[in-house]
């Protein structure tokens, strides 16, 4: 019978297999971040699995992956989002009692003095700062952004109902993505109007992009978060040590990193007294967190998963912004598809090389450079690369 369809009728169905697929993702609307996270890590414990599985059952495998995942992931991440929450609290009640009892140094007075000659220069402006004032702000915004980031993690958690709702959903979906993965895989390349070799394309860059955001820039940003909280910690700021781990993490998978809160926090430190507290925190990140990628990255992070960092900034902020914290991986993941999307237009209708080269060699290239040239950047020596040779258009 499906051999007798008419042309007419396989486009009909083909609309009707689209209109499906579109209602079908409006219909699991509402669970489709949780989906994303159960296919992602389905895909990065996948090796696991396979091993397992080749030599127990297909039940014995899911359940032992299982238990690796939520021992490697969950257990952790929710002990330390745990603690940080806990500080916070304490944070909020300290604040007062650190400002109340800290003064501005000389030159924090001078910078108060300039500050005040320049104020008094504007015009329709009877703006004097003083100590008390400077002081009084800072307990006031320190009080606001602990009360907020309380308020986002009881928000984040939501009702005890809906924990378990999403706990049992994400359960099930991962283990079928795990013992299913590659019916899954062969579905989208059978579904894909553009062909197996183009699927490949995509699955290839997204694996990369998966890969190097979680596994590769999540280890890296866990490190100079770590890092940056300890040089925080060792200057004395001894209140909300997990919540500067998880805060500098999150943000050390942008460009700016972890220098946005750390620099800052070191100036205001030394301005506030605590110079050589100050200078350590601003000199550390200088010289030992930012160069934590430099030495890290060409052992995680394969090279066809590169984004331009101005892309990574814009993925990662749009990601944030439509989908939580989890839209740190959802968000590049997004972006490499838009590029790898726009690539494939550029190949077919203008010509241009498509990058299907495994990156392998150059990883590895990457990785025997000698390690005082990857932490010294002026070290480095660039490569020439030969220009990729332009196909022509077919006619």
């Amino acid at each position: 019978m499906l051999n007798e369809f008419t042309l007419t009728q396989k486009r009909v169905l083909a609309v009707l297999t689209v209109i499906a697929l579109a209602f079908g993702a409006y219909f699991l609307r509402s669970y489709l971040v949780l989906i994303a996270m159960a296919a992602v890590l389905a895909y990065l414990f996948r090796p696991i699995y396979s091993r397992l599985r080749a030599r127990y059952s297909v039940g014995l495998s899911a359940t032992a992956t299982l238990l690796a995942a939520i021992a490697i992931v969950a257990a952790p991440l929710s002990g330390i989002v745990f603690l940080a929450v806990v500080q916070i609290g304490q944070m909020v009640n300290g604040i007062s009692h650190w400002m109340a009892n800290t003064d501005l140094t000389e030159l924090g007075k001078r910078l108060l003095d300039t500050a005040n000659e320049i104020l008094a220069k504007v015009p329709f402006m009877n703006i004097e700062l003083t100590p008390e004032s400077v002081q009084g702000t800072i307990t006031r915004i320190g009080q606001n952004v602990g009360e907020m980031a309380l308020g986002v993690a009881r928000d984040s958690v939501g009702s005890i109902a809906m924990v378990i709702t999403s706990a049992i959903i994400f359960l099930y979906v991962f283990l079928a993505l795990l013992t299913n993965g590659e019916k899954v895989l062969a579905l989208f390349r059978d579904l894909n109007p553009l062909g197996p070799d183009v699927s490949n394309i995509y699955l290839a860059k997204v694996g990369a992009m998966v890969t190097a955001t979680v596994r590769g820039q999540f280890i890296i940003a866990v490190c100079q978060g770590v890092a940056a909280a300890i040089s925080l910690y060792i200057a004395g700021l001894h209140d909300g040590f997990f919540m500067f781990v998880i805060f500098l993490s999150a943000l050390s998978f942008i460009p700016l990193g972890a220098g946005i809160v750390t620099i800052p926090l070191g100036i205001g430190m030394a301005l506030f007294g605590n110079v050589v507290g100050g200078i350590f925190v601003v000199v550390f990140h200088l010289v030992v967190v930012t160069n934590i990628d430099n030495v890290l990255r060409p052992f995680l992070v394969p090279k066809s998963a590169h984004l331009h960092p101005a892309l990574m900034l814009l993925s990662v902020f749009a990601g944030l912004k439509m989908f939580g914290f989890v839209g740190i991986v959802l968000g590049p993941v997004l972006m490499i598809v838009i590029v790898t999307t726009i690539s494939v237009y550029l190949a077919v209708y203008k010509g241009a090389p498509l990058d299907e080269s495994d990156d392998d060699e150059d990883d590895e290239a990457e990785r025997k450079e000698p390690f005082w040239k990857r932490w010294w950047p002026f070290g480095r020596t660039a490569t020439a690369t030969p220009a990729p040779a332009t196909a022509s258009a077919d006619s």
